[in-house]
């Protein structure tokens, strides 16, 4: 093979399989490069003692990728997977006062992805960055990932980022892993995730369900497209698009409910007990989980892009295609509109009395949403708004598809030990490690999954689906 080039694909309907896998030899240095079918991929060289060695690694890592089921392929012969760029306008604020920004990061391109935890703010980009960024404004991280962020979703501790790439990735530890890949015939529009079990709206308006081992579970149809909502609880699955609601039970086995609404949907909350739809009418409507009736409307000036609520639904925020921003009562009366002082908010989220919103302008702005400031605001008096910077040298964070290796010796104590087995065509996960379930399954990156090999890893959470999700770091054993 020395002076050659091998070059396969793998592209599976239903499994969510759409990449490639190219192995180069020169002399005695080794390329391998990889990705989805369409990208540039990621590029590791590797260099051996002789060309012999250099060869034998080569054929071993071919080998391995067609008992994968990878084949021979002609590159570009397959068409990259369809990726629908969400296209939004916006519009000066017609609002006669602006918000009470506190701080606000510009993040250089338009940003969809957007949740705020108690101690980090996180925000994606259609260029693939990732920022996490204290409530304070200092940016902490970085994360660069091959494509646009469509979505960021949190899962208990669980950070993930759906990128237009078809990947979903677990930012949670230091390196952000693939967790899941989906279907190349489904053009992702948004995610949630509840409990590790993956849920997919499209452009179609199909719903998608996918469980933890990143394995197709159901999918349903809607009668409207572009679905640009999903939510999901421990009761039922909540799909928003150009027709309405629709509510199915979480086995897919039943729709439900299904509510028309005012306009097609754009962008979806929850709270415990309802659901919020905003639409392209310029309304934010609730609706309630358990019978899908209309129980209040939040009326805007225009196209409603984002919505959100304080806890428990008693105040209702919406973000506008004009650059405002706007705070109801619980009945629907409407509080205060306020301008952006920059784009339109794409997402938002509440917290602790500070709205955060990011826009078209690619910025993560953070508002205080407390009575006595948005009264100043209305006033004419703003707060000095801190213009966050990054963090020269910053390190950026690329996904892995490799990880540390330790010794027995060397691997912390207090770590569990989980190993690679195969089972049929399916390389499972299982715990070695005393006092748990060796019948469980674990959660893990397919990517980095090998047959027989050990890893070790800072915990392991149980999950009520019968299985453990990982959380901190992963090593491999020596």
């Amino acid at each position: 093979m020395s002076g050659s080039k091998t070059y396969l694909e793998l592209s599976q309907e239903g499994s969510g399989a759409h990449k490639f896998y190219e192995v180069t030899v020169d002399g005695v240095t080794v390329s391998v490069r990889y990705g989805r079918i369409g990208a540039a991929g990621q590029v590791q060289t590797s260099t051996f003692p002789t060309a012999a060695r250099a060869r034998a690694a080569a054929d071993k890592k071919v080998s391995e990728k067609v008992r994968k089921g990878y084949a021979p392929a002609v590159q570009g012969r397959r068409a990259a997977r369809p990726v629908t760029r969400r296209q939004v306008s916006s519009a000066p604020s017609t609002a006669r006062a602006v918000a009470p920004v506190l701080w606000r990061f510009r993040t250089g391109a338009a940003a969809f992805g957007i949740h705020i935890s108690e101690d980090r703010c996180w925000v994606g980009n259609q260029a693939g960055d990732v920022y996490a960024v204290g409530h304070d404004g200092e940016v902490l991280a970085r994360y660069q990932l091959p494509d646009g962020v469509k979505c960021l979703v949190a899962d208990d501790f669980w950070i993930y980022a759906g990128c237009d790439d078809g990947t979903v990735y677990d930012l949670s530890s230091k390196l952000p892993f693939a967790a899941y890949e989906i279907a190349t015939d489904v053009d992702i529009f948004w995610l949630d995730i509840h409990e590790g079990i993956l849920n997919v709206a499209d452009r179609k308006g199909g719903l998608t369900v996918i469980d933890h081992e990143d394995e197709f579970q159901w999918s349903r149809g809607s009668t409207g497209e572009h679905a640009w909502m999903v939510r999901r609880d421990d009761r039922a699955v909540y799909h928003g698009h150009q027709r309405g609601v629709t509510a199915y039970a979480c086995d897919g086995t039943a729709e439900l409910w299904h509510t028309p609404t005012s306009g097609a949907v754009l962008f979806g909350w929850q709270e415990a007990d309802a659901v919020y739809a905003g639409t392209d009418r310029r309304v934010v409507q609730r609706l309630s989980k358990a019978t899908g009736r209309i129980e209040a409307t939040y009326r805007c000036d225009t196209v409603v892009y984002s919505c959100a609520t304080a806890p428990g639904g008693g105040y209702v925020f919406a973000g506008d295609s004009a650059s405002s921003v706007y705070c109801f009562a619980e009945d629907g009366t409407r509080l205060w509109k306020l301008g952006t002082g920059g784009g339109s908010a794409l997402s938002m989220q509440y917290l602790d009395e500070k709205l955060y919103v990011v826009t078209t302008d690619g910025s993560l702005v953070c508002i205080d949403a407390s009575d006595a400031a948005i009264a100043a605001a209305q006033g004419g008096t703003l707060p000095t708004a801190l213009d966050v910077k990054s963090a020269a040298g910053l390190p950026t964070y690329a996904p892995a598809t490799t990880v540390q290796t330790v010794t027995a010796a060397s691997a912390p104590g207090s770590g569990v030990i989980i190993e690679c087995v195969q089972d049929g065509s399916r390389l499972r996960m299982r715990v070695i490690t005393d006092g748990y379930d060796p019948r469980w399954n674990v959660q893990f990156p397919r990517r980095i999954r090998e047959a027989g090999a050990r890893y070790v890893v800072d915990a392991l959470h149980p999950a009520s689906g019968g299985f453990y999700r990982v959380r901190g770091e992963i090593r491999r054993l020596l």
